[in-house]
């Protein structure tokens, strides 16, 4: 009926509205006696630790989720709670600056998202939640640079693809030492894979994850890994989601397999992982889900050093085609109109030194034929052509430009050219494709070296690879970006030996990478 809310619009509405009434409470300053009404919950509640996300000069999300029965939906009963945070400048918190009370909502699966303000642009803070007479571990997080500052440096972890079958979680342990300011994650946080039996640990469930409650019982079962948790711990992260948060290579509302899930089957499953990944990353309340939608693309400022544009390339996406002549089809989109055109604008009029672009799937050419003729991923920026030739153009008059991905459990790192069809036009730009930190396990490197080092010649704007289990480690200024590429000797056991492969550089004023 014309004008009317749906039942279901208007239950979202209502809980929207209670979760951004408890978000804005939680700016309010308390005196140190104030408490939150003791609420009876099990114990055990804080099962899945602490986060944080989205730094700002004056600001960061606080994130946990009361879950005693982590792998069996949560096991909280059905009531709001009242959960008591705290912030202090020290981690004795002897120096308490902010603090209050947030509604963690049944509706939410118990999750708490704070989003504290008025904070000292920066610095390090140190945060925990109480409930129950439950006190959660610390967490310590850093909030962004001043606004306008042009100096200093900036460090920071490019992960994605961390498969729970195919092995322990074991880089964050040296991602960990190498104190990041942010952790910057591009995608697959989980898999949904079915559970196996010959995986080095096996998926919870009985099969993929269909509904809210399989969703989240398959985020709390990666929550759990003590090495990921302990890095949300110590510094906040930057997410955006791929495919596999909720089916392989779906495009838009067409999953993998359309022929096996009907429309209404797969509108139903994405508003679930939608609203199970919300619920576990620590991220505003501007990313509530509104069913089969949610809004993850956004922008983060790093003072004038660093513009980060995080992007979502599967919600708006056209549907994946199968031959070179469809991939150059200009109508074919990895954005959609409205996400493309922020994109343009926020590189054109960016005051930022460096222009960082996070893109959950590979932008430079993969030709993946040996010799005459191309062969290319089609569920990547390959499959895409027209749009990504029409980025590639706008390089050229953007300042510094670094495309950050992830999603092919390899590293690629690559010259970012105006035109892959001709290797000697100019070079745009870099682009960090970063490796896995579990998914494909520890692979046969002379195997993969065989497959793809002759393909080196089909590609000569790839300047790196290598298919090691880590991740990429940056340190960004003014002058350059030197980056390291951080692995481990293993994912099968749950301790490992971190070491540096190689170390790249990108300098400022001069598009392209080099090893150094």
């Amino acid at each position: 009926m014309t004008g009317a809310a749906s039942p279901d619009r208007r239950r979202f509405l209502t809980t929207s509205a209670a979760v951004l009434s408890a978000v804005a409470s939680t700016q309010l300053w308390l005196p140190a006696t104030a408490r939150a009404a003791e609420t009876p919950v099990p114990d055990g509640v804080f099962s899945l630790g602490v986060a944080s996300g989205d730094p700002l000069p004056d600001g960061i999300v606080l994130w946990t989720r009361l879950a005693p029965d982590p792998l069996n939906g949560g096991g909280m009963p059905d009531v709001a709670v009242a959960v008591e945070w705290e912030l202090a400048e020290d981690d004795r918190f002897r120096k308490t600056v902010r603090r209050g009370v947030a509604q963690a909502l049944p509706e939410y699966g118990h999750s708490v998202h704070v989003d504290v303000r008025h904070l000292r642009p920066g610095r390090d803070y140190w945060y925990r939640f109480r409930v129950g007479g439950q006190l959660s571990p610390t967490g310590r997080t850093r909030t962004a640079p001043p606004a306008h500052s042009k100096g200093g440096s900036l460090r920071f972890a490019l992960a994605s693809c961390q498969n729970w079958q195919h092995g322990y979680f074991t880089p964050y342990a040296d991602m960990l030492a190498q104190d990041p300011d942010f952790v910057l994650f591009v995608g697959d946080y989980i898999y949904e894979s079915t559970p196996s039996a010959t995986g080095v640990r096996r998926h919870e469930g009985t099969g993929e994850p269909y509904t809210l409650v399989q969703y989240r019982n398959r985020y709390a079962q990666y929550r759990t890994d003590p090495d990921l948790a302990a890095m949300h711990a110590n510094a906040p992260f930057v997410v955006t989601f791929d495919d596999h948060e909720v089916d392989n290579d779906w495009a838009g509302e067409i999953p993998q397999d359309p022929d096996k899930q009907t429309h209404d089957a797969f509108v139903a499953r994405l508003t679930a992982a939608y609203q199970a990944y919300y619920e576990h990353m620590p991220v505003r309340a501007t990313s509530v889900p509104n069913g089969p939608h949610i809004q993850m693309y956004r922008r983060l400022e790093f003072g004038r050093l660093a513009r980060l544009n995080v992007l979502d390339t599967r919600q708006f996406r056209s549907d994946q085609v199968t031959t070179q002549e469809a991939a150059q089809d200009p109508s074919l989109t990895m954005l959609g109109a409205e996400q493309k055109q922020w994109l343009i604008d926020g590189l054109r009029d960016s005051p930022a030194r460096w222009n960082l672009i996070a893109s959950q799937i590979m932008m430079a050419e993969t030709d993946i034929l040996l010799g005459a003729g191309k062969q290319w991923f089609y569920d990547a920026w390959d499959g895409y052509q027209a749009e990504r030739n029409q980025f590639l153009a706008e390089f050229e008059s953007v300042r510094n430009p670094v495309v950050l991905s992830g999603d092919r459990h390899l590293t690629m790192i690559s010259d970012l050219r105006l035109d892959f069809a001709d290797p000697d036009s100019d070079v745009v730009g870099a682009e960090f494709v970063g490796t896995s930190i579990s998914s494909n396990g520890d692979q046969d490197q002379a195997a993969f070296h065989a497959q793809w080092d002759p393909l080196m010649a089909d590609n000569p704007h790839w300047k790196f690879i290598d298919a090691h289990r880590g991740y990429h480690l940056f340190d960004v200024d003014r002058h350059g970006i030197d980056a390291q590429v951080r692995v481990v000797d293993t994912v099968r056991t749950p301790t490992a030996v971190p070491s540096t492969l190689a170390a790249l550089r990108v300098d400022a004023g001069r598009p392209g990478v080099r090893l150094v």
